[in-house]
Protein backbone atom coordinates (compact mmCIF):
# COMPACT_ATOMS: atom_id res chain seq x y z
CA UNK A 1 0.00 0.00 0.00
CA UNK A 2 1.29 3.46 -0.89
CA UNK A 3 0.63 6.20 1.66
CA UNK A 4 1.68 9.71 0.54
CA UNK A 5 1.35 11.11 4.10
CA UNK A 6 3.72 8.47 5.47
CA UNK A 7 6.14 9.23 2.64
CA UNK A 8 6.03 12.97 3.43
CA UNK A 9 6.94 12.21 7.06
CA UNK A 10 9.73 9.82 6.04
CA UNK A 11 8.05 6.77 7.62
CA UNK A 12 8.94 3.24 6.54
CA UNK A 13 7.08 -0.04 7.02
CA UNK A 14 9.40 -2.58 8.67
CA UNK A 15 6.91 -5.38 9.30
CA UNK A 16 3.39 -6.20 8.18
CA UNK A 17 1.45 -9.37 9.05
CA UNK A 18 -2.19 -10.16 9.88
CA UNK A 19 -3.14 -7.94 12.82
CA UNK A 20 0.27 -6.33 13.28
CA UNK A 21 2.62 -3.75 11.84
CA UNK A 22 5.87 -1.97 12.64
CA UNK A 23 6.53 1.49 11.19
CA UNK A 24 9.76 3.45 11.75
CA UNK A 25 10.95 6.98 11.28
CA UNK A 26 13.53 9.50 12.36
CA UNK A 27 12.71 12.77 14.09
CA UNK A 28 13.70 15.53 11.66
CA UNK A 29 14.10 19.24 12.32
CA UNK A 30 10.73 19.86 10.65
CA UNK A 31 9.10 17.43 13.13
CA UNK A 32 10.07 19.55 16.16
CA UNK A 33 7.76 21.69 18.27
CA UNK A 34 8.53 25.02 19.95
CA UNK A 35 10.37 23.19 22.75
CA UNK A 36 12.78 21.55 20.31
CA UNK A 37 11.32 18.08 20.82
CA UNK A 38 9.30 15.81 18.54
CA UNK A 39 5.86 17.29 17.94
CA UNK A 40 3.06 15.17 19.39
CA UNK A 41 1.39 15.22 15.98
CA UNK A 42 4.41 13.53 14.40
CA UNK A 43 4.42 10.78 17.03
CA UNK A 44 0.65 10.40 16.71
CA UNK A 45 0.94 10.12 12.92
CA UNK A 46 3.61 7.44 13.33
CA UNK A 47 1.42 5.42 15.72
CA UNK A 48 -1.71 5.99 13.64
CA UNK A 49 0.10 4.74 10.53
CA UNK A 50 1.02 1.46 12.24
CA UNK A 51 -2.56 1.20 13.56
CA UNK A 52 -4.03 1.77 10.09
CA UNK A 53 -1.76 -0.78 8.44
CA UNK A 54 -2.32 -3.46 11.10
CA UNK A 55 -6.09 -2.99 11.16
CA UNK A 56 -6.45 -3.14 7.38
CA UNK A 57 -4.56 -6.44 7.05
CA UNK A 58 -7.85 -8.23 7.74
CA UNK A 59 -9.89 -6.22 5.24
CA UNK A 60 -11.08 -2.62 5.00
CA UNK A 61 -11.45 -0.88 8.36
CA UNK A 62 -11.96 2.69 9.58
CA UNK A 63 -11.13 4.21 12.96
CA UNK A 64 -13.86 4.51 15.59
CA UNK A 65 -11.73 5.85 18.43
CA UNK A 66 -8.08 6.49 19.27
CA UNK A 67 -6.15 7.57 22.34
CA UNK A 68 -2.48 8.38 22.89
CA UNK A 69 -0.48 8.97 26.06
CA UNK A 70 2.98 10.56 25.83
CA UNK A 71 5.73 9.59 28.28
CA UNK A 72 9.07 11.06 27.16
CA UNK A 73 10.38 13.64 24.70
CA UNK A 74 12.56 12.92 21.68
CA UNK A 75 15.01 15.25 19.97
CA UNK A 76 16.05 15.64 16.36
CA UNK A 77 17.81 12.57 14.98
CA UNK A 78 16.05 10.11 17.29
CA UNK A 79 15.03 6.85 15.62
CA UNK A 80 11.54 5.79 16.62
CA UNK A 81 9.28 2.80 15.90
CA UNK A 82 5.56 2.23 16.30
CA UNK A 83 4.72 -1.43 16.99
CA UNK A 84 1.05 -2.28 16.50
CA UNK A 85 -0.52 -5.51 17.73
CA UNK A 86 -4.13 -6.65 17.64
CA UNK A 87 -5.60 -7.14 21.11
CA UNK A 88 -9.19 -7.92 20.15
CA UNK A 89 -10.86 -8.99 16.92
CA UNK A 90 -14.59 -9.47 16.44
CA UNK A 91 -16.90 -9.56 13.46
CA UNK A 92 -17.36 -5.80 13.29
CA UNK A 93 -14.62 -4.20 15.42
CA UNK A 94 -10.98 -4.70 16.30
CA UNK A 95 -8.74 -3.02 18.87
CA UNK A 96 -5.00 -2.41 18.61
CA UNK A 97 -2.24 -1.42 21.01
CA UNK A 98 0.63 0.57 19.51
CA UNK A 99 3.83 1.08 21.47
CA UNK A 100 5.98 3.98 20.28
CA UNK A 101 9.56 3.08 21.19
CA UNK A 102 12.98 4.72 20.85
CA UNK A 103 16.24 3.10 22.01
CA UNK A 104 14.27 0.42 23.84
CA UNK A 105 12.25 2.95 25.86
CA UNK A 106 8.51 3.50 25.69
CA UNK A 107 7.90 7.02 24.35
CA UNK A 108 4.12 6.87 23.94
CA UNK A 109 1.23 4.42 24.01
CA UNK A 110 -1.60 4.51 21.45
CA UNK A 111 -4.78 2.45 21.52
CA UNK A 112 -7.31 2.42 18.73
CA UNK A 113 -10.49 0.65 17.72
CA UNK A 114 -11.71 0.21 14.15
CA UNK A 115 -15.00 -0.64 12.52
CA UNK A 116 -14.47 -3.49 10.05
CA UNK A 117 -16.19 -2.79 6.73
CA UNK A 118 -16.14 -6.39 5.55
CA UNK A 119 -13.79 -8.50 3.50
CA UNK A 120 -11.50 -11.21 4.82
CA UNK A 121 -12.35 -12.66 8.20
CA UNK A 122 -16.06 -11.80 8.37
CA UNK A 123 -16.61 -15.21 9.95
CA UNK A 124 -14.19 -14.53 12.84
CA UNK A 125 -15.96 -15.30 16.12
CA UNK A 126 -16.12 -12.48 18.66
CA UNK A 127 -13.22 -12.29 21.09
CA UNK A 128 -10.61 -14.01 18.94
CA UNK A 129 -7.46 -12.51 17.54
CA UNK A 130 -3.76 -12.19 18.12
CA UNK A 131 -3.61 -11.40 21.83
CA UNK A 132 0.12 -11.93 22.31
CA UNK A 133 2.48 -9.10 21.31
CA UNK A 134 5.22 -10.23 18.98
CA UNK A 135 8.88 -9.88 19.82
CA UNK A 136 10.48 -7.01 17.90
Amino acid sequence: MRDPFMEALGLKVLHLAPGEAVVAGEVRADHLNLHGTAHGGFLYALADSAFALASNTRGPAVALSCRMDYFRPLGAGARVEARAVEVNLSRRTATYRVEVVSEGKLVALFTGTVFRLGGDGDDVPAGTGNLAPREA
